[in-house]
């Protein structure tokens, strides 16, 4: 069942935001602010889904950017709140901007300036982390949040639902594997069901293989997560406390440390 439900952010900051997992976070939304563009089309984003939403304004300039985080974090260090991150996320995936590395550069120079205790944080979905330039630019970032909701190719197909068929998830967990542990994974357990048949990645059948690539990619943590907001999907659940608990334990007993957030 289709729904309507949309959070478009402000473009090329917004917040600061209470995180859940980040605290005081101050987004930066590198995609326009009238629209969401994602190479992910992912049944439960709280941006909608992309062919509703699409954008008629350009992307932010890497100077535009930096002007509005700079103004941005002089009146958070006059006026409070102090940030705890900075955080890119928004209407999309954040490393498909053409200036990505750049504008990461520039957001680690105001960061030392304005909040040298702040963090800075990307949420992504590792589409484009085969790039050189994203690799590095991701290893200078203190969480780099890569998405890895399961390792089974018809589940991605369905729930994830990239827009490029060439996606390959084990080409993916390569990919997360050279960052040599400069890396938090951050993983999406929920229920549901669509035309195929069952959506419920927190079964033996999914959290067991999912666990093998973990055990492969070594991340410094793990984030497991349920649904928090109304999604543009209507046929899916949360993931219960017990079973997000279970597999957190799971994960912690390989040497990795691991949050759950119901």
């Amino acid at each position: 069942m289709w729904a309507m439900s949309t959070i478009i952010y402000p473009s090329p900051v917004f917040g600061p935001v209470k995180s859940r997992r980040l605290g005081v976070s101050l987004g930066v939304n590198l995609l326009p602010g009238d629209g969401k563009v994602c190479t992910f089309d992912c049944l439960y984003c709280e941006c909608g889904f992309n062919g509703d939403h699409r954008p008629m304004r350009k992307l932010p300039t890497r100077e535009e950017v930096r002007q509005a985080l700079e103004l941005r974090l002089i009146d958070m260090r006059e006026n409070g709140p102090a940030p705890d991150v900075l955080t890119f996320a928004g209407n999309g995936e954040p490393t498909a901007h053409p200036d990505f590395a750049g504008i990461i550069d520039d957001t680690l120079a105001l960061r030392d300036r304005y909040f040298p205790q702040a963090k800075v944080s990307v949420l992504s979905n590792a589409t484009m982390i085969h790039r050189p330039e994203v690799h590095d630019a991701l290893m200078r970032v203190d969480n780099n949040i890569q998405k890895l909701d399961t390792i089974d190719p018809d589940y991605i197909r369905r729930l994830d639902r990239p827009v490029s068929p060439r996606y390959d998830v084990q080409r993916i967990i390569d990919d997360l594997a050279r960052f040599e542990g400069h890396v938090i994974i951050q993983t999406m357990f929920l229920k549901g069901h669509d035309a195929e048949g069952d959506l419920d990645n927190t079964t033996e059948a999914f959290v067991a293989p999912w666990l093998e690539a973990i055990g492969r990619i070594r991340p410094q943590s793990v984030m497991i997560y349920t649904i928090d907001r109304e999604t543009p999907y209507n046929d899916l659940a949360k993931a219960t406390p017990a079973e997000l608990d279970a597999i957190r334990d799971r994960v912690i007993a390989q040497g990795i440390p691991c949050t759950a957030s119901y």
